[in-house]
């Protein structure tokens, strides 16, 4: 499976519209039997501008937004954006020019939609797919798969995770979900890994460590761990990112932050 540099920046964890259609159809008593998840990490209008670096390289830009509210099957849903483009200086070594884009249930934080468009060098891949929860299928550009109930796309992933509680956790300690790609399910596992105190552009800030357990292939495959710092509070905002990769290393840091509802707590300057 190949998620491009998204796998690196991300968990180093608006469709087309002629897609984006509300194609799928669930009954008023079954959308209401779905699950509801606690959120108090993010809103819409949050948008999260992040520093790419490749080998103490200014290698990019990289940009989080929740970027407004759709009603799918009833039921209010994140509309999220996560781009990667490369800076015009690094891109005449590698042009990388990311899209990804999934609509969130509001309440029970599971995809309904996501699609992907990836420009990296010579390579390109567009994926789409449609999940219906109700009766477990992802209707995608590869054809129709079962899938097992809230599976995540490998965005929806992060922003799950970001709402986890991890007070109380043991390092080392994980937490297990179900994700979808292309034409296969996998089981991601998010590893606690400690906390931290972490430096960047946009301030200081008391973090905790999670650690994604991915198996990659391609250019940007892990071949170390792979490290993301979270605001140690109820806002988990993702801080700074640390991966090794087959051509050198990527780290991400966090320039700025906008419509973040209330105050970052592990905020320290």
């Amino acid at each position: 499976m190949k998620h491009g540099l998204l796998t690196a920046f991300l968990w180093v964890a608006a469709c087309d519209p002629s897609f984006a259609q509300d194609s799928l159809s669930i009954s008023a008593n079954a959308a209401a039997e779905l699950r509801s998840v606690q959120n108090s990490s993010f809103v819409v209008g949050e948008r999260l501008l992040f520093d790419v670096g490749f080998s103490f390289i200014k290698a990019g830009d990289a940009v989080f937004e929740v970027a407004g509210i759709d009603t799918v099957n009833q039921r209010p849903s994140y509309r999220i954006i996560f781009t990667v483009n490369s800076t015009p200086s690094f891109s005449w070594i590698y042009r990388v020019e990311d899209r990804y884009e999934t609509v969130v249930d509001a309440r029970g934080l599971f995809p309904w939609r996501f699609s992907q468009k990836i420009r990296e060098g010579k390579f390109t891949r567009d994926f789409e797919a449609e999940f219906d929860q109700i009766n477990n299928i992802a209707r995608t550009t590869e054809g129709d798969f079962p899938i097992p109930p809230y599976v995540q796309d490998i965005v929806s992933a992060f922003y799950f995770t970001r709402t986890v509680d991890f007070t109380g956790f043991s390092v080392g300690q994980r937490i297990t979900f179900q994700n979808f790609y292309k034409d296969t399910t996998y089981t991601l596992q998010v590893k606690y890994a400690g906390r931290q105190q972490v430096t960047v552009k946009a301030g200081t800030f008391n973090c905790l460590i999670i650690e994604p357990m991915i198996r990659e292939g391609g250019l940007f495959k892990s071949e170390g761990r792979v490290l993301i710092w979270m605001t140690d509070d109820e806002k988990k905002i993702p801080v700074k990112v640390s991966t090794k990769v087959v051509v050198g290393s990527i780290e991400a840091e966090l320039r700025e932050y906008l419509g973040v509802d209330g105050p970052i707590r592990a905020k320290v300057k």
